[in-house]
């Protein structure tokens, strides 16, 4: 059973949906029933970074929307038109479709779902929120048994990373914003980041899905950060805290003085003083994250990449990959298979590399002879196991006898291990009070 996968857009997060797609080694076995049948570009002589048959591509995008034997439309073009038409003529023409547009699903996703209710086909867009981090279908499906009473995020990379600079290096807005666009990290026009703008469309889509209604995108209080300067970042560590623009969607309790039982709630964007102890206080850089509270299961905090070719197109096939399971279970009854995203019915055993093959850097505390020539002979040890050391410190003295902590450089755990025993019968060593691995 093969699915065919029409692709609108081959741009950078097209391009990594098309990487994918055409490479399903080593990734789940169900990304091997999908094939990539047309893909719709603007120009047809552009060079590519990925090799397609010319025979795949159009500039005429209509002839994928009528096209009978694709199954899924991807919509990775961005903006709110065309976009928007072409999914709705999808749609209706009972293609399943995936996007990733923020945009369009914040404004439109009422008119959107409504037509694919009346269509009976699947509309998915993990990747419109948090690129490469899985929000949404944990949102709909694992975390939807709890009673959510909070969704915050740091879920607009270009901010974060310009609030960071500032607070690492305490410089202003402006020359820090100029730095992010030259990386590349900032639109020619930032005002969709900057301003707030792009984060208000995703806790848009995230508090409809988190509390079960409705959202007008209008109603999102936005705030940027253009107005937040080094000395507000300085004053905020002083204080114990840090700058970060928050995305909030917050369930209002009751109102007990005016038994005011409405389930109404709370819907805001701006910067944030946030404690240095908070778990979004360390998201940093270009990073996004997304903190969800709720009964019974207290707080979860889904972190990593919230843009970029790879994480974007990752959760894109994800979307795909879910209604091709979809769709091998609504098959007719002699090619119906089990859901294979929830069957683990493996028949080989996978192998697991030997603990002494693997590289780790370690940490190792230990007491020594306080007496000339030792150092230079756990050198000796050390060197004799093809183990280089970052760094070694004495830690005080006690009984004739120093303490050392020693950090190594990455070495195999057998190396290491083997110079472990070798220091265990050093007459220069009096004890090993401590070995531990270091992450990294």
């Amino acid at each position: 059973m093969v699915f065919k996968v029409g692709l609108l857009g081959l741009g950078t997060v097209g391009t990594g949906t098309a990487k994918i797609l055409l490479d399903a080694t080593q990734r789940h076995p169900l990304l091997q029933t999908l094939e990539i049948h047309r893909v719709g570009v603007r120009s047809l002589d552009k060079p590519r970074a990925v090799d397609l048959p010319e025979t795949c591509l159009t500039n005429d995008l209509e002839a994928i929307e009528t096209d009978p034997d694709i199954d899924i439309e991807v919509e990775v073009m961005g903006g709110l038109e065309p976009a928007r038409s072409l999914i709705l003529e999808a749609i209706e023409d009972g293609k399943h479709v995936v996007t990733a547009n923020k945009a369009v699903i914040s404004r439109y996703g009422n008119e959107i779902a409504e037509a694919a209710k009346k269509a009976g086909v699947y509309v998915l867009y993990e990747a419109a929120v948090g690129g490469g981090i899985p929000i949404i279908q944990p949102l709909q499906q694992a975390l939807g048994v709890n009673r959510l009473e909070t969704v915050t995020g740091i879920i607009n990379g270009t901010t974060n990373y310009i609030l960071t600079r500032m607070q690492s290096e305490g410089g202003d807005f402006e020359p820090i914003l100029a730095d992010a666009q030259a990386l590349g990290y900032a639109e020619a026009d930032p005002t969709a980041d900057v301003d707030g703008l792009d984060a208000a469309d995703k806790i848009a889509i995230l508090a409809s899905i988190a509390f079960g209604g409705k959202i007008r995108r209008e109603d999102v209080f936005t705030e940027g950060i253009r107005h937040v300067s080094a000395a507000d970042v300085d004053y905020a560590e002083t204080l114990g805290f840090v700058i970060k623009l928050l995305a909030i969607a917050k369930r209002n309790p009751p109102n007990s003085d005016t038994n005011d039982t409405n389930d109404t709630i709370q819907l805001r964007v701006h910067p944030t003083l946030v404690p240095l102890d908070h778990p979004l206080a360390n998201v940093n850089g270009v990073n996004n994250a997304v903190l969800v509270e709720g009964d019974p299961i207290g707080q979860v905090m889904l972190y990593g990449p919230g843009a970029g070719e790879g994480p974007t197109a990752s959760a894109i096939v994800s979307d795909i990959m879910t209604i091709a399971a979809t769709l091998h279970m609504e098959s007719p009854a002699e090619e119906k298979l089990p859901n294979p995203l929830l069957s683990n019915a493996y028949s080989d055993y996978k192998t697991i590399s030997p603990m002494e093959q693997l590289e780790s850097r370690f940490y190792l505390r230990l007491m020594v002879k306080d007496q000339p020539g030792v150092i230079g002979h756990l050198g000796e040890i050390f060197g004799n196991h093809n183990l280089s050391l970052e760094s070694i410190v004495q830690i005080g003295l006690q009984e004739n006898l120093a303490g050392l902590v020693i950090v190594t450089h990455e070495v195999k755990e057998g190396e290491f291990q083997k110079a472990i025993s070798a220091l265990k019968e050093s007459a220069d060593v009096d004890s090993i009070a401590s070995v531990l691995r270091v992450l990294g």
